[in-house]
């Protein structure tokens, strides 16, 4: 007792010496306390306990082919047991290696962290456990601050205490991002790799278990040597442990890495699963983007892309043809130091559209110019490719082409196009581009935009007249026709005294189609036209509708021609087949449009037949030539100034319509037209979509026709009781009728 005594005398007599020892009471006591009360005001964890990954909404071809994205997260959630353990293990070993002895906190890793950095300069190391780095990235910023790191660790514990640790793996290699705004593994391995976790080599993984660490500056797309330097890192930590072999991780080191650039490519149905994404979002609202929808189309993968591909080359084609107006854009680019920064600018501004990239010109002399693109690549222009740029300054903008392993100068087409294919007895839409490219203009020309349709609507007025008693056979004037101050003119240039249906539509004559639909009369023909439902409103109330000056869309004029090969039935035009959740189960599903009557099947068939005339010898002749098919049907379509240029046709199992033309109306060139310039996609388009399809040819209905020497009449107007010539006096009869009047108009309806 005397001792205590005494030892308490003393430290009383020293204040200092009890100040001293009772601070690190003190301090714990502190910290005790500021730990309880922040203990009490972490955040709850439902968004872990319950937890619900943010997966962008899917868009698919009908056939499984991703055609779009949506949601500003990128990630496929992959359950724990379907990760490769190996993958498992090697995250493990490089972030945190006793995540299965710690709670949360590895006081171990503290210790070696600290020590590290007392005896090595350079950047500090941390020891966050993936506990940690899973509480920051949920919850917390990535500032280095000593509170911010209090509360990291105390939520790291929480969530020890109400996750397992499968759970907290599971959650945080679905989690964490990994730059490319790719989240989680899965994500990241198809962003970067474009495989399925269960692909990669133990390379590519080594790639991404290094991304953690900093996913954008060791984004392997972005900075591929930095990627490379922290994989062999990774290997070196993975034979270290024994998960791989030093044999395994130099050959790891060694291969080669197919990374897949962050550069845009022109998706090739940008406008369709843009239709998809508004009909998703009227549906589900926000939760569209977040709730990991995929939504099936009706698309089939390998037609979209021969349609996008087809349309896009035709305007390049256009393009070509017309006279080079110079750079995009010249800006300053310094020589030496800032070059990189000025590239960037430029690339920034002018974004690559696809195959058609944008390069900055860095020096022209007689024989070569150099050129960068927006990967960092240099190309090289000589011969005839080096002209436009001759008389160029550095820091031109343009854009070049690659053929052939040669590059070439080109132009963003200014025009635009559409393609819409369907299937005639359904309606489901198998390919609908809405332009030349969504990033440059979001417009569906598809489904928006309303042109003339010219010589394709012809098929409408010979429909027609056919229900009135007209056949193949049927003679009609090619005189020159007047009415006022309206003188129309064939397209040719060239008059006959008569010509049958059948001739007159296979080479589009313009006077025939005119006296047909003066004998229906412009009402008629409004109405007639409307049964294959193309706005009767739209069309214009007098002559001019026999050469298609009203408007239409391209998916009308697909519908309205699906018609003809659908024994006279309209389909509606269709896209999104069912919609899933995130775990597969089917939440909507279509109940596809029946088609309507339009036509009766007989009207349908010998319309069809004339169409079979215009494919084998007419206007449409190139494109049976072009696929080596006799069972196509179609027309081509070339308004007045060739303004808009269309083609319409079809096959017993499928239906299209193409449109190219400028967004301001204007003529597309003196010698454009449907047949040179819509045509030619169409045959590529259908190319595909009729791949391995035997010919078949149309079949004539069970009732209500009659052949007779080879020709079809509808029963009822078989012999004398057909129409037998418009325009033109009876046999024997000389000309009475004046200018502009039908001799022989068309009686009851």
């Amino acid at each position: 007792m005397l001792r205590r005594s005494s030892f308490v005398q003393a430290l009383m007599s020293r204040p200092w010496l009890m100040a001293l020892l009772g601070l690190p009471l003190v301090l714990l006591l502190i910290g005790a306390i500021v730990a309880l009360i922040l203990w009490h005001q972490l955040p709850a964890l439902d968004v872990l306990t319950d937890y619900q990954p943010h997966q962008p909404l899917r868009v698919l071809s009908a056939d499984g082919q991703l055609l779009g994205e949506f949601g500003a997260e990128r990630r496929r959630f992959v359950p724990l047991k379907d990760i490769p353990k190996p993958m498992q293990d090697a995250l493990l070993a490089v972030e945190d290696a006793d995540f299965y002895e710690h709670a949360g906190i590895d006081f171990s890793g503290i210790l070696r962290a600290m020590l590290r950095n007392l005896t090595h300069s350079g950047p500090l190391h941390g020891a966050s456990t993936i506990t940690q780095q899973l509480a920051r990235d949920t919850y917390l910023t990535k500032e280095q601050r000593w509170s911010r790191k209090v509360v990291e660790a105390l939520l790291a514990i929480k969530i020890e205490h109400a996750l397992t640790k499968a759970q907290i793996l599971e959650i945080y290699m679905n989690q964490i991002y990994l730059g490319n705004r790719a989240y989680g593994f899965a994500a990241a391995a198809e962003r970067y790799f474009g495989k399925t976790l269960d692909k990669l080599s133990t390379a590519e993984v080594a790639v991404l278990i290094g991304l953690p660490k900093d996913p954008n500056r060791l984004n392997p797309a972005v900075y591929p040597e930095r990627a490379k330097r922290r994989q062999a890192v990774v290997l070196e930590r993975l034979a270290s442990v024994g998960l791989i072999t030093a044999e395994q991780a130099k050959a790891a080191r060694e291969q080669s890495l197919d990374i897949q650039r962050p550069k845009r490519l022109a998706g090739i149905a940008d406008h369709a699963a843009e239709m998809v994404r508004q009909e998703m979002l009227t549906r589900f609202g926000e939760e569209a983007y977040t709730r990991g929808l995929t939504v099936t189309t009706t698309l089939l993968y390998a037609e979209q892309a021969a349609a996008q591909q087809s349309l896009r080359h035709a305007l390049f084609e256009l393009e070509r043809r017309q006279p080079f107006r110079g750079p995009e854009a010249v800006v300053d680019v310094p020589v030496g130091d800032g070059q990189d920064e000025a590239l960037d600018a430029a690339f920034d501004a002018h974004p690559d559209l696809g195959e058609l990239r944008t390069a900055v010109l860095l020096k022209v002399d007689k024989g070569a110019a150099e050129l960068a693109l927006a990967d960092g690549d240099r190309i090289t222009l000589k011969g005839a490719a080096l002209r436009p740029v001759q008389n160029l300054k550095r820091g031109a903008v343009l854009r070049v082409l690659e053929s052939n392993k040669q590059w070439q100068v080109s132009q963003t087409p200014q025009a635009e196009g559409a393609v819409v294919t369907l299937d005639p007895a359904t309606g489901a839409i198998r390919a609908l581009v809405g332009g030349f490219d969504f990033t440059r203009n979001q417009f569906n020309s598809a489904t928006q935009a309303w042109r003339q349709p010219g010589s394709a609507f012809k098929p409408f007025i010979y429909s027609g007249l056919i229900e009135q008693g007209a056949w193949a056979g049927t003679l009609v004037s090619d005189q020159p026709f007047e009415q006022g101050d309206w003188t129309p003119r064939n397209y040719d240039g060239q008059y006959e005294e008569a010509l049958t249906l059948r001739e007159a539509l296979a080479r589009s004559k313009n006077m025939v189609t005119i006296r047909v639909a003066q004998a229906l009369g412009p009402q008629r023909a409004r109405a007639w036209a409307a049964r294959f439902g193309l706005d009767e409103d739209k069309q214009p109330l007098n002559l001019t509708i026999a050469l298609g000056t009203g408007s239409v869309t391209p998916l009308q004029m697909a519908q309205a021609y699906a018609a003809f090969a659908n024994e006279g039935q309209l389909p509606t035009g269709w896209l999104i087949q069912r919609v899933q959740d995130a775990q597969g189960e089917v939440i909507w599903k279509a109940d596809p449009p029946r088609p309507r009557p339009a036509v009766s099947a007989r009207n349908a068939f010998m319309t069809s037949q004339l169409l079979a005339a215009v494919a084998r010898e007419g206007t449409a002749a190139r494109a049976s030539a072009m696929l080596g098919r006799w069972d196509l049907y179609g027309k081509t379509g070339t308004t007045n100034d060739a303004v808009d240029a269309w083609f319409c046709g079809f096959q017993a199992t499928r239906a299209g319509a193409v449109w190219i033309g400028y967004p301001q109306p204007k003529s597309l060139g003196e010698r454009e037209s449907g047949g040179g310039l819509a045509l030619p996609v169409w045959a590529a388009t259908m190319a595909v979509a009729l791949k391995g399809q035997p010919n078949v040819q149309l079949s004539p209905p069970a009732e209500g026709l009659v052949q007779v020497n080879g020709d079809w009449f509808y029963s009822e107007f078989a012999g004398d009781l057909a129409i037998a010539r418009i325009g033109l006096p009876a046999p024997g009869e000389a000309a009475s009728a004046p200018e502009g009047a039908a001799s022989d108009p068309v009686k009851g309806y």
